[in-house]
Order: C-alpha cells, then structure tokens, then sequence
C-alpha cells in the first residue's frame, strides 16, 4: 500500500504494470502452439479448474484441456448437496466451452481438509486417513449416484454426440473400490437408459494415484480403468508420512523427494506396460524445473494451474526425449530433494 505517491512512484508502478501486462500477453500467445520436443514427442499440457468461470482463462493461457475439473466448488458455501440438475448445468457448460478438448471431472473430494458440515462426515482423529473421497462416495450412493448421472449426461452434445468427458475417481487404494465405483456408474447408465437419457457409453473412466498403495497395485488397476492422473500433493505426504499442512516436517513434503520421483516412475511403467495412458494433476506438474525429469518417466500429460502452461510448454519443447531420460535417470539416482533440485537448477 502506498500512500500519497508521488507522480515518480506512479509512473514506476505503470511501467511496473505494463511490462506486466506485456509479458502476460506474450505467455498467453506462446501457450497457444502445442507442446512437443524436438524429436516430435507431443505432451497434452492442461489446466486444472476450480471453478466453472475458470475454463475461459485456462483457454487463453493455452490449455490443451482440463486435467482435473474439480466438482467441490458445486457443494460449498450451502446448506445441502446439489441436485442432479445444478450439476448436468455446470459439467455440460464446461464441456461446451471446451469444445473438441478433453475435459477430466474428478468426482466428489471431501474429508481431510474440505469438510463439509451438512455431509455430516463426523469427526476424526486423522482425516487424511479417514472417510474421505472415494471412500465417502462409495458408502453415500445418496451423494454420489446424482453425480454420477449428471457427470454421464454431460458426456453428450446436444446433438446427441459423444464429446471428450472423462470420469476421475480420487483417492483410489484397492482395485475393488474401482470395480464397486463402477457397478455404480454402470447402475446409473442403466438408470439413464430406461429413461431414455443420452450419454456416451465409451465415455473414459480414470483414477487419481495418490496413495503409496495404488502405485504398489498400479499393474492391477491399470486393467480396471482407461487413464492414471498422479495427485503428487496427496502422496508426497502420504510417501513420505509428513502432514502437508505442519510446518515441523515441511521440508519433507517436497515433491522433489526421490522416493516420490521413483513411485511416479513405477505407476507410468505401469500404465503403460498395460495400454493407457498417465497424467500428473499435482503441484509438480506445473514447475518448469521438474518438467524434464516428468517427460523422461514418462508422462503423457501434465495438468496444472492455467498461468503456469506457457512456461510448461517452452520446457518441453527445449529437450529431446533421449535428453528428457538421462536427466530422470540421473535425478532418481539422488539421495534427497535438495540434491534433486540442486541437479535439475544446474541443467
């Protein structure tokens, strides 16, 4: 805050402004182009949304999708859960301002630290350990069965056409809380069927790799479901047992930890030795930095706030896939995060 300025400071602060605004528009125009190394690997490079009213800006700063649309933001700040109707109205104007982009929408996220009063998620002694994500959903066909419907619903046009929804699933551990959420959402193509509602039956359904146990199982998941998203900031804290929020053990929960690095490894081996693809939809997927050490693991997609694509883009496009791979191979072969980033600052 200013007080008084003078003429001499305004005019600092509107040059300031300017080069600002200058260097925003050139980020926003180089993220338009598509992000592929040298030797033609191409990287999906997308946005993760919050909020219905953010896909516009994730369009202008590049995005080639929407990596994670999170539906939290439907159940906030009321005092019940939203119908079916309210949540086919957001998913369907999100696809139609996608247009012909893909569009992940990773079902309900609550517990830990979301709560949500009128959930009555009860009180816990550790909810990130607790009933939360895909573990409330499963026990609340209530909240989750509307949702599900909606999410199918909005997998067509108007037309009747299949467009690119896809379904993500959180906090997956077990491949049977992927087959029990599936004979869910296959009950309710079946609802939609006997009414008559149009939905895409192909539509993709993936899962979000957060906990140590699903890479542990990652080859046995791979054959429930079309797609992996890693959620590094969840399982930074889960690998490395350090509470994201306690500033004590914040030096731990760094997702430049080589013991995360290797578990983001082992699910894109995973992947990919059973046909589908992997995307990351944590912090680390939009640091520039880790951006070389991702492509050489493997990673078919990285999604991430929309300011940080243009940045993301420019560093796949500066290295070789070849390239991309020694520098993972080297990073993984460190012994701590500070040594990790101290590697990728010096490349």
């Amino acid at each position: 805050l200013y007080a008084h300025p003078d003429a001499s400071r305004l005019a600092e602060l509107a040059a300031r402004r300017d080069a600002w605004l200058e260097g925003q528009r050139r980020a926003k125009a180089a993220g338009q182009t598509e992000a592929s190394t040298p030797d033609g690997r191409r990287i999906e490079v997308a946005a993760n949304v919050g909020r219905l009213k953010d896909v516009p800006l994730a369009l202008e700063y590049g995005a080639d999708g929407v990596g994670l649309f999170r539906t939290e933001f439907l159940f906030l700040d009321r005092g019940q859960a939203p119908t079916e109707e309210e949540q086919y109205a957001a998913y369907r104007e999100a696809a139609r301002l996608m247009g012909d982009r893909p569009l992940i929408i990773r079902t309900l996220d609550v517990g830990g630290d979301k709560p949500l009063p009128y959930l009555d998620l009860g009180e816990e002694a550790n909810p990130f350990l607790g009933w939360r994500a895909i573990r409330f959903c499963l026990e609340r066909p209530d909240v989750f069965m509307p949702q599900l419907r909606a999410i199918l619903r909005a997998s067509v046009g108007p037309d009747g056409a299949p467009n690119r929804v896809r379904l993500m699933l959180p906090m997956i551990g077990t491949p049977g809380e992927v087959r029990q959420a599936r004979q869910m959402l296959a009950t309710a193509q079946d609802e939609l069927r006997r009414a008559g509602v149009a939905f895409n039956e192909g539509m993709e359904v993936g899962i979000m790799i957060e906990v140590p146990s699903a890479v542990a199982v990652a080859d046995q998941l791979a054959r429930e479901v079309d797609f992996f998203s890693i959620g590094t900031n969840d399982l930074t804290q889960y690998v490395m047992a350090a509470d994201r929020g306690n500033a004590r053990v914040a030096e731990l929960v760094n997702p430049f930890q080589p013991a995360v690095l290797r578990m983001v490894r082992d699910a894109a081996v995973a992947a990919h030795s059973a046909g589908i693809w992997i995307g990351m939809c944590g912090e680390l997927a939009g640091n520039p930095l880790a951006t070389p050490v991702l492509l050489g693991l493997g990673l078919d997609e990285l999604s991430m706030s929309a300011p940080s694509i243009p940045a993301v883009k420019d560093a796949v496009r500066r290295l070789s896939l070849a390239e991309a791979r020694q520098i993972a191979a080297e990073a993984l072969a460190l012994d701590s995060a500070e040594a990790v980033l101290r590697f990728l600052q010096q490349e």
